[in-house]
């Protein structure tokens, strides 16, 4: 796939204004009653970049980053500011914060992924981009070591232990992670007499599937 492992200037995606999505099949039937369907497993994050522009410095970076990545056509990492953590948003990443698998004394590749629960119902979604340096991995109560106990790649988010875990045991992990996204234009529009005016320029960037 074309991406690119590179994230857009944190400085500017703060700000920006965006969260996810979802498609919903309604179809409204003779009594009055709904069928309602997705063809979707997963949400998908829009954004719009524009709005984390401070200053002409912050557009001549983002034009150096959007012609490197040729508009549409590279994936890159984009950190929301909302969402980046396994835990909550205030506290440090801790090796428990999300119940990733269950050991069966076999498998030694686990997928990272995040739950989200409300009113005894959740959605656990993979993390695919986690961060350089902030992944931790838990076995039990157990703290394992990365590159003793395991290996984590930074462009999938699989977690793989040198020896399977347990059976029955809890494999757990804390993280922050970035969300895979591409321009969702191929032009960018920016005028410097509009800009300090206060006017910035529409730049949408949406989730990819890696």
């Amino acid at each position: 796939m074309n991406f690119h492992e590179v994230r857009f200037p944190a400085s500017l995606s703060f700000g920006s204004v965006g969260g996810p999505e979802r498609r919903t099949d309604i179809v409204t039937l003779a009594n009055g009653f709904e069928e309602r369907n997705t063809p979707w497993a997963h949400s998908r994050r829009r954004y719009d970049a524009g709005l984390g522009m401070r200053s002409l410095d912050d557009i001549e970076t983002l034009v150096s980053f959007f012609e490197a990545r040729q508009g549409q056509m590279f994936g890159f990492r984009w950190k929301d500011w909302s969402d980046f953590k396994s835990g909550a948003a205030t506290g440090e990443v801790a090796q428990g914060d999300q119940i990733i698998a269950e050991g069966d004394g076999v498998a030694t590749e686990f997928q990272l992924v995040k739950t989200y629960s409300s009113g005894g119902f959740s959605y656990v979604r993979p993390v695919v981009k986690p961060v350089l340096g902030t992944v931790r991995v838990g076995v039990e109560q157990d703290e394992m070591r990365e590159g003793v106990d395991f290996e984590v790649d930074l462009n999938s988010g699989l977690v793989t232990f040198y020896s399977p875990p347990p059976e029955r045991v809890d494999i757990t992990a804390g993280f922050e992670f970035d969300v895979p996204v591409r321009f969702d234009t191929d032009k960018i529009q920016t005028s410097v007499a509009s800009f300090q005016a206060g006017d910035v320029p529409n730049v949408p960037v949406v989730e990819v599937r890696v």
